[in-house]
């Protein structure tokens, strides 16, 4: 691997506060699985991921909480 992407990605990292293998094993384990999204219509397929999905469960959670409690 170059140099400069691997101090790239230790600049990435330390700016997230994570190490580059937990950035790249969130990476991975958050990709769509390509045979999924190969069954897609293209319009949806294309649309897989602009979201994402950070937050999403606290967000979720907080609404449940305001909402009942």
């Amino acid at each position: 691997m170059e140099e400069s992407v691997i101090r790239k990605a230790k600049r990435l990292a330390r700016k997230r506060g994570k190490s580059v293998s937990r950035i790249i094993s969130e990476y991975i384990t958050e990709e769509p699985d390509e045979q999924l999204v190969e069954d897609l219509p293209p319009l949806t397929a294309s649309m897989v991921g602009v979201l994402g999905n950070e937050g999403e469960e606290q967000d979720y959670k907080k609404y449940l909480e305001e909402k009942y409690l």
